[in-house]
């Protein structure tokens, strides 16, 4: 009996090979993904310079394209510079400060928010809301998508907000029609006369990692071959070094 055991080839071990490959698949499949969101982020950054290139062009056209988003446009608002306008809270360049927003009617019927600017919070100045007859305002603004608030966004007090929230900024503006999912940022001044109010468009900022999480991946799959490889070879010559010395 003894020796038919010293004789008998080593099991192959079933668990451990299964679970490899699932393992080893979900790590392949991980960094194919990271690949395709490689492109897909690389593509989006070459539309959003494309796009920051393009001359002013009517926000209403603009607006009406497959792909406003960075897109520059020239934009008429009749009473902007004496419209209501919300708080956000914001920092720019390590200066703690307001964002000033407002809201203007569209061609289509539609309204959009207006970011007017930054103001640093040591200052106290603000535009008057209403003082004369909605003079028509004339300036060049960006296109971009706004960031929807996290869960841990603090809810606004009174007319200042802590996220960009369009529908319930509309909502405090007083806003009766229907709020385009796009913000245009004011790149030339609707309010000069308020010192320290300046306008101000944040830069893109695409994080673009997937290249370091697909390396990540695809390396964690080939570390699991190696130990898969060891761990087979150690079983092996385990079993090997027991028939060896089986009487």
């Amino acid at each position: 009996m003894s020796d038919t055991r010293s004789k008998s080839k080593p099991r192959f071990p079933v668990v451990l090979t299964a679970l490899t490959a699932v393992s080893l698949v979900a790590l392949i499949s991980l960094g194919v993904w990271q690949v395709e969101r490689l492109q897909w982020k690389e593509g989006l950054i070459a539309a959003s310079a494309e796009a920051e290139a393009q001359p002013p062009a009517p926000v209403d056209e603009v607006l009406a394209s497959a792909a406003p988003e960075f897109r520059k446009v020239l934009v008429l608002c009749r009473g902007l510079n004496t419209a209501p306008f919300v708080e956000l809270r914001s920092i720019e360049e390590g200066q703690p400060g307001f964002r000033l927003i407002s809201a203007c009617p569209l061609a289509n019927g539609q309204s959009i928010l207006i970011d007017r600017g930054f103001v640093g919070q040591d200052i106290t100045s603000r535009p008057v809301v209403g003082n004369n007859a909605a003079m028509p305002v004339s300036f060049t603004g960006v296109v971009r998508k706004p960031i929807k608030p996290s869960g841990m966004t603090p809810p606004p007090e009174g007319n200042v907000f802590f996220g960009r929230d369009p529908a319930a900024m509309a909502e405090v503006l007083g806003v009766k029609t229907q709020v385009s999912p796009w913000i245009i940022y004011a790149a030339t001044p609707i309010n000069p006369e308020i010192e320290g109010l300046h306008p101000s468009v944040p830069p893109a900022a695409f994080s673009n990692n997937h290249a370091g999480y697909a390396a990540t991946w695809f390396g964690l799959a080939v570390v699991l071959i190696g130990v898969y490889i060891g761990l087979l070879r150690r079983r092996l010559m385990r079993t090997a070094d027991l028939q060896g010395n089986t009487p």
